[in-house]
């Protein structure tokens, strides 16, 4: 087990590098600096300007050598200032992680809820009508635009039955009641097709979990149709299913943009998206190097996982 956590973190660590130097590279070569952007607010500002503004800021030298220098420091835990906030990154970041916690872990969170039992019996009664119910249903979550949902659902529940905020974030003071009636119709929006996606993926896993020679074995040695799926189906099913899970885990913390764009939801999904629009570097490469970690975090979650859930896999094996 040793070796194989020491093999995935120098992995990690390789994942992490590329992924910041490909980011810090993109960002550098898109059309436009900060000085471009200062130039066009204050058009008083002269080509000497620029030129010593660029000289203070580092940007009249070569692309690798500012990449260079901001991972010198990244490694010492400074990782800059956010110029489109005027604030140090990680005080950036914080309240806008915190708001996609909220968000996005209640959309996961009644995704498995609802998605796992619901793929789960339509998987183990194929052809059913539940089996039916559950497929229309999981295709047309699928199918149904995020955008479209979500405006649909501001129109029935805020402007025309006027029960639920049609965006934003709730008062502090407010309490938790608050909070959750702000919280109903983006979770709510993200909530059908994460339903939905896993309804799909539980259902195929069990059906073909289902076909195998040792449920008909346990069927054979007179095991009722509960112990069947409960007992000796539904682990096995989950190994395939777990990747699905870790996959959604790590896209909790980069937010949904259109989502909270369409409530005006302050999460990590618009913090990237302006932070990338506004050329701030330092603010939109921390941003998606954490997303990127943490999904690389649930990935090593569900290898242990497979473990678990499959006695046939073990971390030995896997350093053999």
């Amino acid at each position: 087990m040793t070796r194989f956590l020491a093999a995935r973190a120098v992995q990690s660590l390789a994942v992490l590098a590329a992924m910041s130097f490909a980011v810090y590279v993109l960002m550098g070569l898109m059309p436009g600096d900060p000085i471009d952007l200062m130039i066009a607010a204050d058009p008083k500002l002269t080509p000497e300007d620029a030129a010593r503004l660029r000289a203070i800021h580092g940007l009249d030298r070569p692309i690798l050598a500012r990449y260079a220098d901001w991972l010198g420091l990244a490694l010492q835990g400074d990782f800059g200032y956010s110029r489109l906030h005027s604030r140090p990154v990680p005080d950036v970041i914080a309240p806008a992680l915190l708001n996609t916690l909220q968000l996005m872990g209640a959309a996961f969170v009644l995704s498995l809820l609802l998605g796992l039992p619901a793929g789960m019996l339509a998987g183990s009664r194929p052809r059913s009508a539940v089996d039916y119910a559950v497929n229309a249903f999981a295709f047309a979550g699928i199918s149904l635009p995020s955008f479209w949902l979500g405006i649909l659902l501001i129109i029935v529940f805020a402007v025309l039955l006027g029960i639920l905020p049609a965006g934003g974030l709730g008062i502090a003071a407010g309490g938790i009641s608050e909070t959750l009636r702000y919280l109903a119709l983006p979770v709510a929006t993200l909530a059908v097709a994460g339903i939905a996606g896993q309804a799909r993926y539980m259902r195929s896993a069990m059906a073909e979990t289902l076909r195998q020679d040792f449920i008909r074995t346990a069927r054979a040695k007179g095991a009722s149709e509960t112990q069947v799926v409960l007992g000796h189906a539904l682990r096995n099913a989950l190994i395939p299913v777990a990747t699905v899970i870790a996959l959604d885990f790590g896209a909790l913390f980069s937010g949904a943009l259109v989502t909270e764009t369409i409530f005006a939801y302050p999460g990590m999904g618009r913090l990237i998206y302006d932070a990338i629009m506004a050329n701030d570097s330092n603010l939109a490469l921390v941003a998606l190097l954490f997303a990127t970690l943490l999904t690389l975090i649930a990935n090593l979650a569900a290898d242990a996982a497979y473990v678990a859930l499959d006695p046939r896999v073990s971390f030995e094996g896997r350093d053999a």
